[in-house]
């Protein structure tokens, strides 16, 4: 018999601590605020300018893979970043594989990388050469992410250097293909603490490329499932399987799983990852599902793992559709369909003082051509649906992005290339910039700057406020997917072949020519 979950209240002064506090100047150990989301951060002298030709502010740059489609973090000196094995760093490991790569901090220094072998047995289940796509999430020294198999692992972010500390022991095994001899684990390779597989354990079914940004939370990371459709793109295949887990840090067991009942209804996949937000003294999880559904589930208590090997359900206690006139029943008949079809979300919800913001609309390979931005009251319990929208802003054909919320002001990208800064109190546009290709990056807003790159390679530094105004633009080597992040005074960005370390008033020798 499974439990169901429902949280007593915390005492409120802790919860505002947790949930409220801003993201101070130093390390970036996840992928934007801590918990809320936003792609905002509180660090300044920031470069408005670089060229990676000159190597003007350059810090350092290193060569990736053949694809990125990750985001860097930053913690403890190490940045940590997912890519493909085409540049090989250890040429034991060949052929296609799913890669994390961790650098020094300083300067780019090569300290260890993650390698995993291809699911093979159906393309869908792992896209040839999209390597990890799972950005991560450090605590202390323990790293936090989803490989490309939809494994959850804690790695030692000193990796191999300072031995094989356990329990898990398997590493070679781990990094070998099935059938082939077995590659012993060596001074490059990632520690694996833990490793809990989300197909076995949960049941689930990954489409394309598995995708989360773990939510780290006291005692807990919650975890989007990447469950899917079919090869066939006619229905999910494992519809019964959860889109949204809980996972205990210390021993990586499943101790918790939605009961949203959102597997039918998936209309591509399931990538955006929770967020979590304080909303009339409760500590809300909040999930946006693959069906276009945003659901709100009372936190776990963050001091104290769940006890017991049973796995609790967790029940919505807020739900919130973006899309309500959109088909709802028999939803993969609307493959395709480029007019009519059910909504998606594949970005993140930003909560920013008891408001959410989330993308959503017709998903970019099968699905309509409409796109919007939504701002909704968090407050509430139940289908909120009818009284809690805020306004609706209009974005492109397709949305990916999640948006970043500063000053009053709401700075998001869309599929078509466009760049919207939006008046948080109406909804009202301020201004919109045509970056001249696809995004599906997301904004970074920092020092009073707006930093974005585009699938052509373009990377643009707008300057923040209720005015357009360009302060920069670079052609980099290759198509931008992941998003930029700063830490430590230093902007992170990484194109489809490398990663570029920015700082003011730096100069490298420049790599490109």
């Amino acid at each position: 018999m499974k439990r169901r979950f429902c949280l007593p209240l915390n005492t409120a002064a802790m919860i505002l601590a947790l949930c409220s506090a801003p993201l101070d100047a130093g390390d970036q150990p996840q992928w934007g605020q801590r918990h809320t989301r936003n792609m905002v951060s509180t660090e300044t002298g920031l470069p408005d300018r670089f060229d990676p030709v000159s190597g003007e502010n350059v810090k350092w740059s290193v060569p990736l893979g053949s694809q990125c489609w990750a985001t860097p973090v930053v913690a403890n000196g190490k940045v940590l970043l997912g890519t493909n094995n085409d540049e090989r760093r250890d040429q034991r490991h060949q052929g296609d594989r799913g890669v994390m790569m961790c650098f020094g901090e300083a300067d780019g220094s090569f300290a260890w990388q993650l390698v995993v072998p291809k699911l093979s047995e159906d393309v869908f289940f792992d896209w040839p050469r999209a390597g990890i796509c799972s950005p991560g999430t450090v605590e202390g020294n323990r790293v936090y992410t989803v490989t490309n198999r939809d494994e959850v692992v804690c790695l030692d972010l000193n990796g191999m250097a300072d031995g094989n500390d356990g329990p898990y022991r398997e590493e070679g095994r781990h990094s070998t293909p099935s059938g082939e001899p077995l590659v012993e684990a060596g001074p490059l390779d990632a520690d694996i603490l833990w490793l809990l597989d989300l197909r076995e354990a949960a049941g689930v079914r990954p489409h394309d490329s598995s995708h989360s940004s773990i939510l780290l939370d006291g005692a807990h990371l919650y975890v989007n499932t990447s469950n899917g459709l079919t090869s066939k793109h006619d229905g999910v295949d494992k519809p019964e399987a959860p889109s949204l887990v809980v996972v205990d840090k210390a021993t990586g067991r499943l101790v918790a799983r939605d009961n949203a009942g959102i597997g039918d209804r998936i209309f591509h996949c399931t990538w955006s990852s929770p967020a979590l937000g304080m909303i009339e003294g409760r500590r809300q999880v909040y999930f946006c599902g693959g069906d276009g559904v945003i659901y709100g589930f009372d936190a776990l208590d963050p001091q104290t793992p769940m006890p017991g090997s049973e796995v609790a359900l967790l029940d919505p206690v807020w739900r919130f559709d973006c899309d309500p006139t959109a088909p709802k029943e028999n939803v993969h008949q609307y493959i395709r369909n480029r007019k009519e079809s059910p909504s998606n979300i594949k970005s993140m919800p930003v909560f920013h003082e008891g408001r959410l913001y989330v993308t959503h609309g017709g998903d970019i390979w099968w699905g309509k051509h409409e796109s919007w931005l939504k701002c909704i009251d968090a407050s509430g319990s139940g289908d909120v649906t009818d009284t809690n929208l805020v306004w609706s802003y209009p974005l492109g054909k397709h949305c990916c992005s999640t948006p970043a919320v500063r000053d009053g002001l709401v700075y998001v990208a869309d599929c078509d290339g466009q760049v919207h800064c939006i008046d948080a109190a109406t909804g009202e546009a301020c201004w919109v910039h045509d970056a001249g290709k696809e995004i599906w990056a997301s904004t970074l807003v920092a020092d009073g700057k707006v930093y974005i790159g585009t699938r052509r390679g373009d990377f643009w530094i707008l300057a923040t406020g209720r005015e357009k105004r360009v302060l920069s633009s670079v052609q980099l080597d290759s198509p931008v997917h992941s998003s930029a992040i700063v830490a430590n005074g230093t902007v992170y960005v990484g194109s489809m072949t490398r990663l570029y370390a920015l700082q003011q008033g730096a100069q490298s020798k420049g790599t490109e020519k």
